[in-house]
């Protein structure tokens, strides 16, 4: 049995080894050098840095202006809207909304973005503001359900996703995502739209103020656009019902003179 080495014996055989010039302990298990990883090279303090690869920027509105222009029919214009990825919208939101209502509608109406209820069911104007919606152009005798396209409606918004706590939608969120928009209103070709509320006139007819564009017939695409109160602000606002149903008694008049 092998006698255990003192501690001044251990150290003076130590300061021997450092004197024939042994600098680094080693294991007691062999080390295969041609496996080992090659060492880094050493980098002078003066050396400038490594150049980093600089990644071409990416134009959101072109990218979705070359999606939008790519699709030939509805399936195809919503599939591209899955597929685009540089609205952070879509990444908050439950659900694409993307249409209600029957795409052989002669009147569309266009919103601003989707809320809570619309986020979960993945449809357009369905919370207590689509109910009151649906009510004033029942009024006219027009429904999103009807299958004759003299009676129905087809429904959309500005932003596909709803924006976090219902806030406003952003200027570049807008103009991200209304190519979309426009192919939307392209493929449905309805003969008018409604425009409700503030945002959707600021995106298709690059005018806001509301209250002062409502009831004046206007062009979005080549097409008669009715600015008109959103249902939100009527539930609001009670006494603005009255412009409401003037706007919706326009609508049906437009309908009938170009029928």
């Amino acid at each position: 049995m092998e006698q255990a080495l003192d501690y001044h014996t251990a150290l003076a055989m130590l300061d021997w080894q450092i004197e024939l010039g042994a600098d680094e302990a080693i294991s007691e298990t062999p080390i295969n050098r041609y496996e080992a990883p090659a060492p880094k090279p050493a980098v002078r303090p003066d050396a400038a840095p490594a150049a980093v690869p600089v990644l071409p920027e990416v134009d959101p509105v072109a990218e979705a202006k070359a999606l939008a222009k790519s699709a030939g029919d509805l399936d195809a214009l919503r599939t591209a809207i899955e597929a685009f990825e540089h609205c952070e919208l879509k990444r908050g939101a439950r659900n694409l909304v993307f249409a209600d209502g029957q795409p052989n509608a002669r009147v569309m109406v266009i919103g601003e973005a989707p809320g809570r209820d619309e986020d979960m069911q993945g449809k357009p104007f369905v919370g207590r503001a689509g109910q009151l919606l649906d009510k004033m152009f029942a009024a006219i005798g027009m429904d999103r359900t009807s299958p004759d396209a003299e009676a129905a409606l087809y429904i959309t918004n500005v932003l596909p996703w709803r924006p976090p706590q219902n806030r406003d939608p952003k200027p570049e969120e807008v103009a991200m995502l209304l190519p979309f928009v426009q192919r939307h209103i392209e493929l449905v070709d309805p003969d008018l739209v409604v425009l409700m509320g503030n945002h959707a006139c600021q995106a298709l007819l690059k005018k806001k103020g509301i209250t002062r564009l409502r009831g004046k017939w206007a062009e979005a695409l080549g097409r008669p656009a009715m600015p008109m109160l959103h249902p939100a602000y009527l539930l609001r606002n009670p006494v603005a019902k009255r412009d409401a149903w003037h706007d919706l008694l326009m609508v049906q008049a437009k309908l009938r003179e170009t029928k």
